[in-house]
């Protein structure tokens, strides 16, 4: 498919239609070529003709509102979508932009000419480049056109209370709730350093409906699946009138027209220019800060002019920096809503432990650390460096206790054994990272077997920490990690943890 600019009467500004729509007798100012050999155009504001059916123009706005869209993504043809088009109530971009070196992927930002191929298109007929990096979304290639909506949005401010929650705030989330407030009213930068059970998720509450009572739109960026899933029911609980999503792979809302956004980061490259609150939850986790396309992709899907939260127990480096040089306003939060310390992991060594596990026995320390929780009731979690040794220390515990599970990111049953877990069925799960962070369960305890290997960096062992005595009826659950030898990491994260305990407040400071 080739693509042409077109001027029409009276019009100083060119559109981007297909060479299929092109309207007879009107000048072609550029092409018919592929839409990344045409020149840039400003951005154009939409006419106000209307006519088009209304229920068309509802359900494109639903679908369209916020995003760029490839044409294979889309249920219509050229000619239902024509009169969109020229009304400039829809608009096309090039999915790919030519530069010196190659080219840039506008979905994801892929500039690296390595993450590039080419193939024989049917689409134009000649030999194209498409991006590989984000080809599992739907491929971008030379010759795709990613289509917009640029009508007017769906969202309307209501001064009316939307927030139904009782709860209190500790004083440490009464200073982070108002600071939240204020970016989202002067459309500014924040960082929320909390302690893991701080209860982060309760403190955006009133940041959250000030923007949804101007409405404003709001995405709420997630780094896994898990984290999305435990979010998505707890803020459609708290504001039960407000049209929520939750984005994630495999989610059936994604054509869903909501004003308040969960994804994953992944899900954001198919956003643009939509979001007047971003707020980016455990923003040093995995994936985000290993692939600089999630972080264009969250860019890109923010407004120009929009308030930024970024959350998170264990910030990079690079924030801090960010912090000390006063580039970046932050507001900590050092204690637990509840008021108790985080509870200190205790390190155990247990002698080297790879060996035996490939012959299907746990250390002696290990395995009877598992019956007394088995025994007692006990919810625990067991964290391993790795899938194959996962399925290994698994085989190993159902032997003894069929009901425990064990789960990692490709696992197909992983929502469904998380689920178990919570309810009770399932009394010990081993998991690898991925459950270190978004995950409560009440009166869990956790160990860490080979807590020397590289995968438990500092701050995925504070997380891991993080995710024991987070209720006030059990605030001292049990933490240890085992290992064959302590690393720097380890006792990073045990300093990080008795740092936090021992920072005041300063209303606490104030009073001595």
């Amino acid at each position: 498919m080739k693509m042409i600019h077109v001027q029409l009467p009276g019009d100083t500004c060119a559109l981007c239609l297909p060479e299929v729509l092109a309207p007879k007798g009107r000048a072609i100012s550029a092409g018919p070529d592929i839409i990344s050999h045409l020149p840039g155009l400003s951005a154009p504001s939409p006419s106000h003709v209307s006519d088009f059916s209304p229920e068309l123009y509802q359900t494109i706005q639903h679908v369209c509102m916020g995003k760029e869209l490839l044409y294979e993504e889309l249920p219509w043809d050229w000619r239902d979508l024509e009169p969109f088009l020229l009304a400039r109530i829809l608009v096309l971009r090039p999915g790919l932009t030519p530069t010196k070196k190659g080219w840039v992927c506008r979905r994801c930002g892929n500039a690296s000419p390595r993450r590039y191929g080419e193939l024989d298109c049917a689409r134009c007929g000649t030999k194209c480049f498409y991006c590989r990096h984000c080809v599992n979304m739907g491929r971008v290639s030379a010759c795709s056109a990613l289509i917009a909506w640029n009508g007017p949005t769906l969202f309307s401010g209501s001064p009316q209370p939307l927030l139904q929650w009782n709860g209190a705030f500790s004083a440490g989330q009464k200073r982070a709730a108002a600071s939240i407030v204020e970016a989202v009213e002067m459309k500014s930068e924040r960082l929320v350093w909390a302690v893991c059970g701080a209860g982060k998720t309760e403190v955006l509450f009133p940041g959250l409906e000030r923007s949804l009572q101007k409405g404003e739109r709001i995405l709420l960026a997630a780094p896994r699946t898990d984290v999305v899933l435990e979010l998505l029911p707890r803020l459609q609980k708290v504001f039960p009138d407000t049209a929520i999503a939750g984005l994630y792979g495999g989610s059936e809302e994604k054509d869903c027209p909501a004003q308040l956004v969960i994804a994953t980061t992944h899900q954001t490259m198919r956003f643009a220019d939509a979001f007047d609150l971003v707020i980016i939850d455990e923003v040093d986790a995995f994936p985000f800060t290993a692939d600089a396309s999630l972080v264009n992709a969250v860019e890109k899907a923010a407004r120009s002019v929009s308030a930024r939260i970024h959350l998170t127990a264990t910030p990079t480096p690079f924030l801090q920096k960010q912090v000390k040089k006063k580039l970046l306003p932050c507001v900590r939060i050092p204690r637990r809503y509840h008021g108790f310390p985080l509870p200190v992991p205790r390190m155990e060594w247990s002698g080297a432990w790879k060996r035996p596990v490939t012959k299907g026995r746990l250390p002696k320390k290990v395995l009877r650390w598992c019956r007394t929780r088995m025994e007692e009731t006990i919810p625990a979690f067991v964290f391993v460096p790795s899938v194959t040794v996962l399925e290994e220390v698994t085989a190993i515990l159902q032997k003894t206790w069929p009901a425990v599970e064990g789960v990692h990111s490709a696992d197909d049953q992983r929502h469904d054994k998380v689920q178990r877990f919570r309810e009770g069925t399932v009394p010990l799960l081993v998991t690898t990272t991925i459950l270190e962070r978004g995950v409560t369960i009440p009166g869990v305890e956790a160990a860490v077997l080979g807590a020397e290997s590289t995968v438990f960096t500092e701050s995925a062992l504070v997380q891991i920490a993080g995710r024991v005595g987070r209720s006030s009826e059990d605030p001292d659950g049990g933490i240890v990690f085992f290992h064959a030898g302590k690393t720097e990491a380890m006792t990073a994260a045990v300093r990080h943890i008795l740092m936090m305990n021992k920072e005041q407040l300063p209303e606490e400071a104030s009073n001595e």
